[in-house]
């Protein structure tokens, strides 16, 4: 099925006139932009916890911008172009779901299903390959065990306990962590860091202790 999407087209054409008649935007470069891209995309989660469609419009726009700009300074370098990202993805998402796309059954598990594709794909050989450094501990330690999960290794297994609460309780559990890392004048990012730390050995260890094939 062949789509028109003017709009699509016309921000292209902006993009183009920008990099050849704004100083700042030639100037621009994937790292520069790194700032940007991270502000965006806290102002999209912003708008839609919000629920606020105006501002979801806007902050979606906002990141769809920062993505062909990306696009944008590749394809000058001749690298890759924004038809190449589409298709990329495009690819991606057909293999890692053949049972909309092929004859495959549903898979019981869609999220581990995903996970072992994506492992297969990559060539990784642990759950904790292709997770950003850069994350909050709160952020990778989600990433890591719901990965470790997927493959295989519950929380139990690597030491920790989920505890027995309503998730309307969560967000006041993890302020009543904070007071008391605060009361007890300790960092409570940094305590997080080193426990995901020693959950990542427990995991690693685990990983290595399972046979191969």
């Amino acid at each position: 099925m062949t789509t028109s999407h003017p709009q699509v087209d016309r921000l292209i054409g902006v993009m183009h006139a920008l990099r050849s008649g704004c100083p700042w935007d030639a100037e621009q470069t994937h790292l520069s932009l790194v700032h940007y891209l991270v502000e965006e995309t806290g102002e999209l989660v912003e708008a839609i916890e919000n629920g606020d469609d105006a501002d979801l419009l806007e902050e979606l726009g906002d990141l769809m911008l920062q993505v062909l700009f990306h696009a944008e300074i590749a394809a000058e370098a001749g690298r890759f172009d924004i038809e190449d990202v589409a298709a990329r993805i495009a690819d991606k998402l057909i293999a890692r779901h053949p049972y909309v796309f092929g004859e495959a059954e549903v898979p019981d598990d869609l999220i581990g299903s995903w996970e072992r594709r994506k492992k297969l794909e990559k060539g990784r050989t642990s759950a904790l390959d292709g997770i950003p450094e850069r994350l909050s501990a709160l952020a990778r330690a989600h990433k890591v065990i719901g990965r470790a999960r997927s493959q295989g290794h519950p929380p139990e297994e690597l030491g920790v306990e989920p505890a027995d609460l309503e998730p309307s309780r969560l967000g006041e559990e993890f302020l009543r962590l904070v007071a008391t890392a605060e009361a007890l004048g300790v960092d409570p990012e940094q305590e997080a860091r080193q426990a995901l730390r020693d959950l990542e050995d427990r995991l690693r260890r685990l990983e290595a202790e399972q046979p191969q094939g």
